[in-house]
């Protein structure tokens, strides 16, 4: 059960809607669905964790949450609609002669997190600047590898060279590219970028389409 916190310092909130809608921070006018906020939870849990303002409109107007209903409905998205299921803390703010719910997600440990659609299929989404977008197969393979020790590269296959010299001469590629130059499945696609990735070798990124992959920049 979460058990919310009321709190009454207008001025944090005032605070926060400042910084506006970003990778760690999501507004939302009211919860009429708790499949909709399973959908954010996933997103925040797969990537840097993050805080939903829940009575805030998108132009970060206060309108305040209508019934203390919405709260169960964030656990029942937490804990219903989430698997592995969801700990996040439950503030409760009056701003304004409002409430404002605010809903803070921790990074998760135990990634991938999924949210159950409403034709009961589970997904995996991750926050992208101020969108919840639906992860790759990559990524679901990222987060099952990152358990498994990285070892080192004594060799690179044929295939695992072809991208590497390919990224290379190139900005980036993507999924299906990568199948074609190689002339591999996807399966082995996806594996070889999943453990690049992890290697710090490549990196995904969204071009607001779609996701490609990169030669990873260091430092």
């Amino acid at each position: 059960m979460i058990k919310p916190m009321i709190h009454s310092k207008a001025d944090y909130i005032h605070d926060r809607i400042a910084e506006g809608e970003h990778q760690q921070q999501d507004f939302k006018f009211e919860i009429s669905d708790a499949r909709k906020i399973a959908k954010s939870l996933s997103a925040f849990s797969n990537t840097d964790g993050g805080r939903l303002l829940i009575g805030v409109k998108d132009n970060g107007k206060i309108a305040g949450v209508r019934s203390e209903e919405e709260i169960y409905m964030i656990e029942a998205a937490a804990k219903l609609y989430c698997k592995p299921q969801i700990s996040c803390d439950l503030q409760v703010h009056q701003v304004e002669g409002r409430t404002v719910l605010e809903v803070v997600v921790p990074p998760g440990q135990q990634k991938p997190y999924l949210a159950k659609d409403h034709d009961n299929r589970w997904w995996a989404y991750i926050r992208v600047r101020d969108e919840n977008i639906l992860a790759t197969p990559v990524h679901i393979k990222v987060w099952q590898q990152a358990g498994t020790p990285k070892g080192s590269f004594v060799h690179y296959t044929e295939s695992e060279q072809l991208l590497l010299d390919y990224l290379n001469s190139h900005d980036a590629i993507t999924l299906n590219q990568y199948c074609r130059l190689a002339k591999i499945t996807r399966n082995k696609a996806e594996n070889t970028l999943a453990k690049f990735i992890r290697f710090e070798l490549v990196e995904p990124f969204f071009d607001g389409q779609r996701f490609l992959f990169k030669q990873n920049e260091k430092d």
